[in-house]
């Protein structure tokens, strides 16, 4: 395995630094074709390309995939719950349910996932960068990211409840209707989203960044959570 991280940088932010998040840039080495057969709980992948392989329905529960690309799968309602995903490149995955509960994410980069109602509940993401593609009501209640970057990707409501972010950027990203309900922000950089939305949570951005254009943009949102009504006056 051959890999690079990029080191956090230190933005400079409204009478602060806001550290960033360090991105990994996986180096895979070169890769077997994966045989066939079926995920298996507890399965040991190492060193290997899966190509359009359909992995739907299948269990794969407490897995490790260690420095393999996965390209053009299909994950609808695969079970992954406690899986371990290690300098490793996802590009072009698919799929609807898939259960990724309690899994880890570690040195990982997914490109142009197409996803919904994905579970991530509980898991841990470290050096992660998922970059382009739409993700639908995406799980993270109770989660921990540290060191993580949502780029050029549309997320559609999704839950991060209860969840820890840290050093976490969103970048050219669409974020509909968040639910940031109980989350623990430190160093987390809304700034540079194209479109952030909240359901829930406003009262839980302590530890975030946002520009003067989003200010402005979320003042109605601001306004409701204070309980403050925002009338015109007559003239």
């Amino acid at each position: 395995m051959a890999r690079k991280v990029v080191k956090a940088g230190v933005r400079a932010g409204a009478g602060a630094a806001v550290k960033g998040a360090r991105r990994p840039e996986v180096r895979l080495p070169p890769l077997e074709s994966y045989g066939g057969g079926g995920l298996e709980p507890d399965g040991d992948y190492d060193g290997l390309r899966f190509s359009d392989v359909d992995f739907g329905g299948q269990d794969g529960g407490g897995a490790r995939f260690m420095d393999c690309a996965l390209t053009g799968c299909a994950v609808d309602e695969t079970r992954l719950h406690g899986a371990r995903v290690l300098d490793s490149v996802l590009s072009g995955i698919r799929g609807v349910g898939t259960d990724l509960g309690s899994s880890t994410f570690r040195d990982v980069e997914v490109v142009d996932a197409r996803l919904g109602g994905v579970q991530l509940h509980g898991a841990v993401l470290e050096r992660v960068v998922v970059r382009g593609g739409k993700i639908d009501y995406l799980n993270l209640r109770e989660a921990r990211l540290r060191d993580v970057v949502f780029e050029g990707c549309v997320l559609v409501e999704p839950d991060f409840g209860g969840a820890r972010l840290e050093r976490v950027e969103f970048v050219d990203c669409v974020l509909k209707g968040a639910d940031f309900s109980g989350v623990s922000l430190v160093d987390v950089d809304l700034r540079r989203a194209a479109e952030v939305g909240f359901t829930r949570g406003v009262d839980r951005l302590a530890g975030a960044v946002i520009s003067p254009a989003q200010l402005v943009d979320l003042a109605g949102v601001f306004a409701a959570e204070l309980g403050v009504r925002v009338v015109g006056v007559d003239v």
